[in-house]
């Protein structure tokens, strides 16, 4: 089966404070790039503040590409995927904020050439689990403007299969024969992953205009079948405001970069794989994102979409390779203060927090200096 795992986005990063969760999907299985899938570009929380947070990620491409070029040669029908992603987040402190990360497949799906169910291979289960740190180093806020620095070091630890196979019957001899899925339908690369992460933010505090810039780097680790799913890097650049109090806006520019798979060379020595082919993975891919928040309260829903601008994929002679189509993330995030104590002052006053960036507090009545939002009062 000349084929290779779809190497589109899976998962992608987030906008800032403001737009809680994003995703750029699926947890490093099938060719992807980031294991990461809401809450890959935001600061930390405010002390003692918990957030609850999901997104359900939609995938679907029938593209495929040699190098730059559009193409019609295929060996698939095309792939799809339906991802729930969960994040919980906690501020340990003012500066520090922990996560636990984990994914769901509800469907993975290549399918089969002329739609042959013979060749439709499905997978739907775990993922992956990630640990997520993440620390301010720097902030500051003037009249004018607000500026901080967050970066974050993360873990990938695989839950789901690596290695499930399906059986084929022989026609002849009746026999069962077993042959492994794909790696595009496997639910995860069976490989723990390092990832690194930098987020960079700056506000204008009249006209509530914000620019903010992520990078990530993940550095795949090798799973036990001796495959290493190319290394990833991303780097975002970000504009977004808010209007009518709850609604807000952000527009997205991102380049996305993947390395070839590696396979081990005494593998090799048995043959290709039958189902992927090393030399034509690995991409680099533009991409535009709008995204559109509403919060209301502790609540906060959003929408998201990708929209592929250009995207270079390393192809062969021989082999085609699939490419990014439609991406659409739903998502809800929950936010609350998990202990009533230090909420009063010392002088007996209410503390007041952004509703949108709960690191932005006063010992009174006040303003956002990120989007001029009025400081609600924790209750």
């Amino acid at each position: 089966m000349k084929s290779i795992a779809p190497t589109f986005l899976l998962a992608t990063v987030m906008a800032s404070l403001l737009l809680p969760a994003r995703s750029l999907g699926q947890c490093c299985a099938g060719g992807s790039g980031s294991c990461i899938a809401g809450g890959a570009a935001q600061g930390v929380l405010e002390e003692r503040q918990l957030e609850i947070n999901t997104n359900y990620q939609f995938i679907r491409t029938n593209r495929f590409y040699k190098e730059d070029q559009l193409v019609a040669d295929r060996t698939f029908d095309g792939f799809e995927s339906r991802y729930q992603y969960f994040k919980l987040a906690y501020g340990v402190s003012k500066n520090l904020t922990a996560s636990v990360e984990y994914g769901h497949y509800l469907l993975k799906k290549e399918i089969g050439l002329n739609n042959d169910p013979a060749t439709t291979y499905t997978s739907k289960g775990m993922g992956d689990l990630v640990i997520f740190p993440r620390y301010n180093l720097y902030r500051k806020e003037g009249l004018k403007s607000s500026n901080e620095i967050t970066i974050g070091l993360g873990y990938k630890i695989p839950l789901g299969s690596y290695n499930d196979s399906i059986g084929n019957v022989e026609p002849f001899s009746g026999q069962t024969y077993y042959v492994t899925k794909p790696t595009a339908v496997q639910l995860s690369s069976g490989a723990q992953d390092l990832i690194l992460y930098g987020f960079l933010h700056h506000g204008f505090l009249r006209s509530g205009i914000k620019v903010f810039a992520s990078a990530m780097h993940i550095k795949k680790g090798w799973n036990p079948n001796g495959e290493k799913l190319g290394d990833f890097s991303s780097v975002g650049l970000f504009i977004s405001r808010t209007f009518m109090e709850h609604y807000g806006i952000t527009l997205q520019a991102r380049y996305e970069t993947m390395d070839r798979m590696l396979v081990n060379p005494s593998v090799l020595l048995f043959g290709k794989p039958s189902n992927y082919f090393p030399e034509a993975t690995g991409y680099s891919k533009w991409f535009f994102t709008p995204q559109l928040t509403y919060t209301k309260g502790k609540l906060t829903l959003y929408a998201t979409t990708d929209i592929p601008l250009y995207q270079r994929m390393n192809t062969s002679t021989y082999y085609t390779q699939v490419g990014s189509q439609n991406t659409t993330t739903l998502g809800v995030s929950f936010r609350f203060f998990t202990s009533r104590s230090g909420l009063k002052a010392k002088n007996g006053t209410t503390r007041h927090v952004c509703p949108m960036h709960p690191e932005e507090v006063s010992q009174g009545p006040a303003r956002c200096s990120k989007c001029g939002m009025d400081l609600e009062p924790v209750k």
